[in-house]
């Protein structure tokens, strides 16, 4: 079994808020996110999207979100 289970879009970037993302601008429901020691980050999911384990894990290895944060 997967270490990253599937989650809706909303509940991802709620946990890349609480980790200290922060929303730099936005188009549409690309979302560009900026974090101080990191280069941005785009995350461009629908609110309805469920994002499955594989692109959670490309994510994380992005962003330095972990399966606790969810």
């Amino acid at each position: 079994m997967s270490r990253w289970p599937a989650t809706k879009a909303p509940r991802v970037l709620a946990a890349l808020l609480r980790i200290g993302w922060t929303i730099k601008r936005q188009s549409g429901s690309h979302r560009t996110l900026q974090r101080l020691g990191w280069p941005d980050f785009v995350f461009a999911f629908h609110d309805g999207d469920e994002i499955g384990p594989r692109m959670l894990a490309r994510i994380a290895k992005h962003t330095g979100l972990s399966a606790d944060d969810l």
